[in-house]
């Protein structure tokens, strides 16, 4: 089963400051999306990976992310578009037509585990489009112009994470539907619940951050470490 990542790296990083975007931000010792790039290099489920970014980035991003970290399932690097939602579709638009089943990830959300990678690809054989999310925790407010207009049950409550994962015609002919009506979207599964298909929600996980502001940065520094010291306790 042909299963490909696309992993979308293209966005300009305008609330974490640096000389170059968040996903190129170093941390111990290589950049935040080289570390993303090799959870999914390592998942035996992951059959190859489309890497999206800023057209700027595009040698940055081949030389001294993929080449120098030895990434060896990235396929192709392309550029992405001015938005989230046009980033995937180029890379969906990109695809081997032969592609059976797409995931869809962050590249800043590099603590992404390969099980749970895993997770989601057995998932969406069964059940075409699957989330990993986690249950909302905090009571959570419906706000307009700083009052308060209800408190929202948190039960049915989730907080989505990526990778989404998806059937590759579903999602082609979702997003190719919300381009023609052109209403752009800020998360895939939204597109396939747009186009009237049901969304399976697993659970995620909580190290699976995404990098924002300089304090993710310090968190991802901390859960490496972790990482480590688990990885030579199993040794």
């Amino acid at each position: 089963m042909k299963t490909t990542a696309i992993i979308v790296a293209a966005g300009k990083s305008e609330r974490l400051p640096g000389a170059v975007p968040k996903q190129f931000q170093p941390v111990a010792g290589r950049p935040v999306l080289a570390h993303t790039l090799r959870k999914f290099d390592l998942c035996p489920d992951v059959t190859d990976i489309l890497l999206v970014v800023a057209e700027e980035y595009l040698p940055y991003a081949s030389e001294a992310v993929v080449d120098r970290f030895e990434i060896k399932k990235v396929a192709r690097i392309i550029t992405g578009g001015e938005s989230r939602f046009e980033s995937v579709y180029k890379g969906l638009m990109s695809l081997d037509k032969n592609s059976e089943i797409v995931l869809v990830h962050d590249g800043v959300r590099p603590m992404v585990s390969p099980e749970l990678i895993s997770n989601g690809i057995s998932a969406c054989v069964h059940c075409d489009a699957v989330v990993t999310a986690l249950p909302a925790s905090d009571t959570v407010k419906r706000v307009e112009g700083d009052y308060v207009l209800a408190t929202l049950d948190r039960n049915r409550l989730y907080l989505a994470q990526t990778p989404q994962v998806f059937r590759y015609q579903l999602l082609i002919d979702a997003y190719s539907k919300a381009a023609d009506e052109q209403i752009h979207y800020t998360d895939d599964a939204a597109v396939i619940e747009a186009a009237g298909c049901k969304v399976k929600i697993i659970r995620g996980d909580e190290n699976n951050i995404k990098i924002t502001t300089p304090r993710d940065l310090d968190l991802m520094r901390y859960l490496l470490t972790v990482e480590e010291e688990n990885a030579d306790a199993g040794d």
